[in-house]
């Protein structure tokens, strides 16, 4: 045991920079739902619906960027500045085009979001808040690239100084444009949109300077130019990047579904279930913190080939990880009550916050594991096994039983979050097979 806990104070030292980044993205959305959720049930339901659309099709992008940190930290380990400057610039071009891209899939989402069988008072709020946040899809897309960059050159605590200046931004532009404060007029729903796209601007600007000041990585900025294109070098990245991608698209989506379906029940169903949501993103991204550190120090040891290390540090992690994340379960329980009171009034929608509160509690070992996993496994460049996994875990078991609860046997919004719980728990369990079938490989082989 010893020899794996002397690591927990690495592996917290590299993972709470992007566990405050994360977390201070995640409590700003919290602070727009709580602030939205005063104009009421309707207000709050929307923004849910309209941010489920984006964050599925951001999780393309956010997942080929993905591809950036374990290339860097295994250059890095290597100590090869050449390759590591090719990633790090054809990673920075690749992601503002498909930011581009991706901000027009949304606009034709949009065109069909009355056809989803979403109440029509939420449709019409959720619309124009959708066309802003759009256009934040391209400096959301640039800075995930700078973002990896960093992460993978172990410099988490920029992306965090970032993060955290975009953070306080938009809780003040929200505050200002929502209610209509200091002159400006009630943009209501629309203006925490606004706020979000000037903060997701302002972000990539802040983490691109902070980027450019280090000494450390002047190197990897001198002889960049794209008159010689090398293909290959973007074909790399989308080799690793696309099963990545696959694999968020096909985790967001599973958590989008719960939004369509709660939205089919009722608007209060809907606004219970963004409460829930809002609540096991915030746990979620601690882990996410540590599966970005499972990410670099795998890597790393994976250029330095030095295995027996790399499998006691990947262990560390998952211990640290199930220590914290059991912890937040067991608080779960206990104030599940009492946090739906902090985004509504109504009393149906925190009766069902409340039930729904007790399964996120309960899958907090199975997302955290899950999700440490795949940083370990990313790491170690194995990316088409856990790709598989996740599709079999979320669409071939979990959406069809979350359909079957909700709607069949008719347990509702309850029956949606069961199928959230048995997926995660499937995919944590099949990606600790995996994982364990990999290391064994690798320490036969070396």
């Amino acid at each position: 045991m010893r020899q794996y806990t002397k690591e927990f104070y690495t592996n917290t030292t590299l993972a709470l920079p992007v566990i405050i980044g994360q977390v201070g993205q995640v409590a700003v959305g919290i602070v727009d739902n709580v602030m939205v959720g005063k104009l009421g049930a309707a207000s709050l339901a929307a923004v849910s619906l309209g941010n489920g659309i984006f964050f599925v099709v951001m999780s393309i992008v956010l997942g080929f960027s993905m591809s950036i940190t374990p290339l860097i930290a295994q250059f890095h380990g290597e100590k090869n500045t050449h390759q590591g400057s090719k990633v790090a610039s054809y990673g920075l071009l690749t992601c503002g085009i498909l930011g581009v891209i991706l901000f027009g899939v949304i606009k034709v989402i949009q065109l069909f979001i009355g056809n989803f069988k979403q109440p029509e008072e939420v449709v019409q709020i959720a619309v124009p808040y959708l066309s802003v946040i759009a256009v934040s899809m391209i400096p959301y897309a640039l800075y995930q690239a700078s973002k990896q960059f960093s992460d993978g050159m172990s410099l988490t605590k920029l992306s965090m100084i970032a993060t955290m200046i975009g953070n306080v931004l938009n809780i003040f532009l929200n505050y200002i444009l929502i209610f209509g404060k200091w002159g400006s007029p009630q943009f209501g729903v629309t203006g925490a949109g606004i706020g979000t796209l000037i903060s997701r601007i302002v972000m990539f600007l802040a983490l691109f300077l902070l980027i450019k000041r280090q000494k450390d990585l002047k190197s990897y900025f001198k002889n960049i130019n794209f008159q010689n294109f090398e293909w290959f070098q973007v074909q790399r990245l989308l080799k690793l990047g696309f099963p990545i991608a696959l694999q968020l698209l096909f985790e967001f989506a599973f958590f989008t579904m719960s939004i369509f379906m709660a939205g089919s029940l009722s608007v209060n169903a809907q606004a219970a279930n963004q409460i829930a949501l809002n609540v096991a993103s915030l746990t979620f991204m601690v882990a996410v913190g540590f599966g970005v550190a499972a990410t670099i120090r795998v890597g790393n040891q994976l250029g330095k080939k030095d295995i027996p290390n790399l499998i006691r540090i990947s262990k560390s992690i998952l211990l640290l990880t199930a220590i914290i994340q059991l912890i937040f379960g067991i608080i779960f329980i206990f104030v599940r009550q009492w946090i739906p009171t902090l985004y509504v009034d109504e009393f149906e929608v925190i009766s069902i916050a409340a039930e729904l509160l007790l399964i996120v509690a309960l899958f907090q070992l199975s997302d955290g594991l899950q999700v440490t996993l795949l940083g370990s496994l990313r790491g170690l460049l194995d990316v088409k096994a856990p790709t598989l996994i996740l599709f079999i875990a979320y669409w071939i078991i979990g959406f069809p039983l979350m359909y079957f609860l909700s709607k069949i046997i008719d347990l509702g919004a309850l029956g949606i979050w069961i199928a959230l719980f048995t997926g995660l728990s499937v995919s944590a369990i099949l990606l600790f097979y995996r994982y364990r079938k990999l290391t064994q490989k690798i320490s036969l082989e070396n």
